[in-house]
């Protein structure tokens, strides 16, 4: 456990002058009322999309506004950062817009539609290093490069210019906004954007409640807020990799915990499912970071009826491959697509009576693996159920039973499920 100290409060004068300083160089993303959510709770809901950002997250606002600050000398000697995504492209572009020299450190498993985004950013002022297998080993190399070399380390979130950069998120949305605000919910990864913009709204606008909102699989800023100190997590579900931290900056803790007033977790599931819901309904291209605000709405459907929202799309950096696990994620979450190891006898006719007799009008099988084995009663058979409602489950588990069929079902056995499915 780590006690934290820190003395730093940002101002919003200091937020206000980052904002001029970044006036020519980032979006200023429009604050767009959806109607696909306002009328399924009842309330104005209204979308910041920084999705729409110049490199396609809010990040660009940190990192530009921090490196634009360094003198003539500490520029020369060159900056460092280590990311696997958004940080990385937005300080990749401020150094191409600054002229500033900078090393990136990515891990090497990083996909490479995101290295080439870093590339594309950068320019020739950019070098790549493909080091580790994690994001912490990435960092290490980069702190040890930032010893050898004298570079200057961007980092991500807690450092006082980037949290001021993150901050201008929260004046624009003020600026745009026609009506008081009763609830601000933003997406809490190292708690940067949400320590910057939280400060804009306890001067500017203090009756609004802010929430923050992390990926149950990473609660680092819920942690340390109940625990009353900055905690690291042992381990965390990377999925929601734009908000996936073990553990928040010393500064960002500080400042949250006195302006959020509130600070939930959603499940990835759930976020995989508002990431389908944006795309299907509004043509909305989100990554997970970025639909973490929009997925805790559902945990304040009552609060929130009748009243003006606002929630902070933070980024739409996502990886077209991963749609697979997006979709099978949000089917897995809603009760939609079950998996069962079946011991068939081997013997003829003992799948024809499974789709006959278990299988209801509503049960789709999507995934199927079986091998025939020698000198045994009975043979595995890994098969996937999809399902059209969630009410469709329980009549299937009780045609399973009611037949005596040898079943086990995978869903609830994360050790089998993740290695097999």
């Amino acid at each position: 456990m780590k006690k934290v100290h820190t003395d730093y409060i940002p101002q919003l004068a200091q937020i206000e002058q980052a904002a001029k300083e970044l006036k020519s160089v980032v979006t200023h993303t429009p604050l767009m009322l959806n109607l696909t959510y306002s009328e399924k709770y009842g309330a104005k809901i209204f979308f910041k999309r920084e999705d729409l950002q110049v490199v396609r997250s809010y990040k660009i606002r940190g990192a530009f506004n921090k490196i634009s600050g360094l003198s003539l000398e500490k520029n020369k000697r060159g900056v460092v950062c280590a990311s696997a995504g958004n940080h990385a492209q937005g300080v990749a572009y401020s150094c191409q817009l600054l002229k500033v020299k900078a090393t990136i450190f990515m891990p090497s498993p990083t996909p490479r539609q995101k290295v080439e985004q870093v590339r594309f950013f950068g320019k020739e002022f950019v070098e790549i290093v493909l080091v580790g297998d994690t994001f912490d080993d990435a960092q290490l190399e980069a702190l040890s490069y930032c010893k050898e070399t004298d570079g200057i380390f961007i980092h991500p979130f807690d450092d006082e210019k980037v949290i001021e950069g993150q901050g201008t998120v929260g004046l624009e949305i003020l600026q745009d906004s026609e009506a008081a605000i009763d609830y601000l919910f933003l997406p809490v990864g190292g708690g940067g954007l949400a320590s910057g913009v939280s400060t804009v709204f306890k001067v500017l606008s203090p009756k609004t409640k802010i929430i923050g909102v992390e990926p149950a699989g990473a609660p680092a800023m819920q942690n340390s807020i109940d625990q009353g100190q900055n905690l690291k997590l042992s381990k965390i579900d990377k999925f929601v990799d734009g908000a996936a931290v073990q553990q928040i900056g010393d500064k960002t803790f500080e400042i949250c915990r006195n302006n959020l007033d509130e600070v939930v977790t959603v499940p990835e599931g759930l976020v995989c499912t508002t990431m389908l819901e944006l795309y299907n309904r509004d043509a909305i291209v989100v990554e997970p970071a970025g639909a973490l605000a929009v997925s805790a709405l559902v945990q304040f459907a009552e609060e929130i009826k009748g009243k003006h929202v606002v929630c902070v799309l933070s980024g739409s950096n996502n990886d077209i491959s991963r749609t697979e696990e997006i979709r099978e994620r949000s089917l897995l979450y809603e009760g939609l697509k079950h998996y069962f190891i079946v011991r068939f006898p081997q013997r003829a006719g003992a799948l024809k009576e499974f789709l006959v007799d278990v299988l209801g009008p509503n049960d789709d099988i999507v995934h199927f693996e079986y091998t025939k084995k020698t000198a045994r009663e009975k043979g595995p058979a890994l098969i996937g159920i999809e399902h059209r409602t969630r009410e469709d489950f329980a009549p299937l588990i009780k045609r399973i039973t009611d037949k005596n069929i040898n079943a086990e079902y995978l869903n609830e056995r994360p050790d089998l499920f993740g290695f097999i499915i």
